[in-house]
């Protein structure tokens, strides 16, 4: 049949995943994970727990799927589930959410991305900026989408945006600027300057902004502060979050997406032709998780700073220089110490090196970008305290 021509192509190349042979690559993520498999390395690369949530949230489920919610739930989300996103985001965040018209439920925060970069791009020439290093499906989505990629850098040590690269990267152009807080890959979390920036910038050239907020309850130092808190920010905002990271239920598939009404309705209307509904037994579940008291949320925050303190006491033990984050999944260290200049091939070497798997940041850059971020690696810390001990144990024989 020869090349299979299509939209997959810029959605492969839009990943770095296409060779200039034609040829798809495998993700990164599903190289080392298959790596972990075949070595036996503890794999601190995928940002999947090996833990399960709370009992309530689990036995909530079960009872769900007893009492047979396992039909089609309604196209939105089941009404409870909408309720209790809504009292989520009054309570934590002041934000008063219609349930009934401004949130929709969908499969996980990456389906909420692709439904609003489809539903949102309306010509090739629109641009969407993104920070990078980026979650990998957001350069994939946006090639789907016809869109042009902008990226602002995100630098060491703490990752902030350069607030004056920032402003070059946004113009009359600029469709949406995604934005993703806390930040996977760096753990970094955005100040308030950058935010107030983002809404100035947004306001001036009349994008929207739509943010990535799927560790809103992993942050370590401060409370997370949405976006769509700000002064004006509100009217132009989509608020995209999930169940998984903050119910260590991954699997699940479970997210959602608030924001103006009018918006909304533009999402839902490519949305339901994508997944179109997913997960009823889960989402009276997810509604259970999200009413839960404050003490839960406060303990997931801090049991995962612990855990990173842990493994950035251990990185730094056994010669990496270490980022700490501010928030969510994952610890980035500087490998080039122990000759990991080139990260990429420092991670193929590591299982067999020290049993333990991680992710070269390179692979959330552009090609063109990836020289500058050469030495650093993603190590993931939403595994068991003694799963981080033994990979920690293991990186001290580098």
């Amino acid at each position: 049949m020869g090349i299979v021509s299509g939209a997959w192509r810029r959605t492969a190349a839009g990943a770095g995943l296409l060779s200039a042979s034609g040829e798809v690559a495998p993700t990164i993520f599903a190289e080392m994970s298959a790596l972990a498999a075949r070595t036996g390395a503890i794999n601190l690369g995928q940002g999947f727990p090996d833990q399960d949530g709370p009992d309530v949230v689990l036995e909530a489920a079960r009872e769900a799927i007893t009492r047979g919610s396992n039909q089609y739930p309604p196209g939105r989300g089941i009404p409870d589930l909408l309720a209790a996103i809504s009292e989520h985001q009054q309570r934590f965040y002041g934000l008063s959410v219609d349930p009934d018209r401004e949130v929709i439920v969908t499969a996980g925060a990456t389906e909420a991305l692709a439904a609003t970069l489809l539903a949102l791009i309306d010509s090739p020439d629109d641009e969407v900026v993104v920070f990078e290093p980026f979650y990998d499906s957001y350069a994939a989505i946006i090639a789907l989408s016809g869109a042009r990629l902008r990226t602002v850098p995100l630098r060491r040590p703490d990752f902030q945006p350069d607030l004056a690269e920032l402003a070059a990267a946004v113009s009359d152009r600029t469709r949406i600027i995604l934005v993703n807080d806390p930040h996977n890959p760096t753990g970094t979390v955005f100040s308030a300057q950058v935010q107030q920036e983002i809404v100035r910038l947004a306001d001036r050239h009349d994008a929207i902004i739509v943010t990535d907020e799927v560790y809103e309850h992993l942050t370590f130092d401060s409370a997370h502060v949405p976006i769509a808190t700000l002064p004006g920010a509100a009217e132009r905002t989509l608020t995209i979050s999930s169940a998984g990271k903050t119910f260590s239920v991954t699997g699940w598939k479970i997210g959602w997406v608030h924001g103006p009404a009018a918006l909304i309705t533009a999402v839902l209307t490519v949305k339901q032709f994508l997944t179109y509904v997913n997960g009823s037994p889960f989402q009276p579940a997810v509604a259970v998780g999200l009413r839960l008291d404050e003490d839960y949320f406060r303990g997931a925050a801090s049991a995962f700073a612990d855990k990173h303190a842990l493994l950035g006491d251990g990185l730094r033990a056994a010669g990496f220089t270490v980022s700490p984050p501010q928030g969510g999944y994952f610890t980035v260290a500087d490998a080039t110490a122990l000759g990991g200049a080139d990260a990429a091939a420092f991670c193929r070497a590591l299982p067999e090196r020290a049993g333990v798997v991680a992710i070269p940041l390179s692979a959330f850059v552009l090609p063109e970008h990836r020289d500058d971020y050469a030495g650093l690696v993603r190590f993931a810390a939403c595994k068991r305290r003694e799963v981080l001990e033994e990979a920690v144990e293991r990186l001290g024989s580098l």
